[in-house]
């Protein structure tokens, strides 16, 4: 496997070492079974704390789940105001968890867009579970991926202009640097719930050579059995990173 500190993800190890989730199919769960979709929401939350532990017991070391895009800011009000209570629920109540968990939390995304509170909610966590040696979540919020490589293009600019980079030197290393994952390997495996066949402008970047999962089951009755299948299926890939079967052959 490769260091932790690699970007690059791990062609050779069975367990991926970063998954990251697409969270999908909460509004269908709720109308499947009759319920506002606000229960959806609800549901959804409890599969977060049952997919970290899940995660955590497989041996994964980097969890990313999208919670919230930029462009969910366009939903009904009533919708955005709920998730935001729901968020802040959550944060106050599974602190103790994570901590026991040994769980470091990250945050992804425009955070500064959210509610002052839950951004000190939010910071709060990254302070206190910083020092743990565990599993790294992180979670995505008011994430864009578009807006990240755009954000990430303007800071390379920016440094051009002030003197202190010329246009060749930039690499790839330098532009991830400047992404809001910078430091995290990029994702082994991406799961999407809920059967839809796209990518929802998440993780545009560092998904380029990650294993794609999709599933049918909404993310409200997606549990640690689903989990696993994922992880399993991941298993069997052939992962080639545009090598040819002999050249990986021949790196074994």
């Amino acid at each position: 496997m490769t260091s932790l500190e690699s970007r690059a993800p791990s062609p050779d190890s069975k367990i991926p070492q970063h998954v990251a989730v697409i969270m999908d199919g909460n509004g269908r769960w709720a109308r499947k079974q009759g319920y506002p979709r606000y229960r959806g929401h609800e549901e959804g939350v409890n599969r977060v704390e049952e997919i970290t532990r899940a995660a955590d017991r497989a041996g994964v070391r980097y969890l990313t789940l999208y919670a919230f895009s930029k462009e969910n800011w366009k939903r009904p009000a009533d919708e955005v105001g709920f998730l935001m209570s729901l968020l802040a629920q959550f944060l106050d109540s599974k602190m103790k968890t994570m901590m026991e968990n040994n769980v470091i939390f990250k945050v992804i995304g425009e955070v500064n867009d959210l509610p002052s509170v839950i951004q000190k909610k939010l910071e709060d966590w990254i302070q206190k579970t910083k020092s743990n040696t565990g599993m790294t979540l992180n979670i995505a919020f008011s994430y864009s991926s578009r807006f990240e490589i755009t954000r990430a293009c303007k800071a390379l600019v920016q440094k051009a202009v002030d003197g202190k980079l010329h246009p060749s030197e930039v690499t790839e290393d330098l532009v991830a640097a400047e992404l809001y994952t910078a430091g995290l390997p990029d994702p082994d495996l991406l799961i999407r719930t809920s059967g839809e066949m796209r990518i929802s402008n998440f993780l545009l970047w560092q998904l380029s050579y990650s294993e794609l999962y999709v599933t049918e089951t909404l993310w409200p009755d997606f549990h640690e059995k689903d989990f696993l299948d994922a992880l399993s299926a991941y298993a069997q890939r052939d992962r080639r990173f545009g090598l040819t079967e002999a050249q990986m052959e021949a790196k074994k």
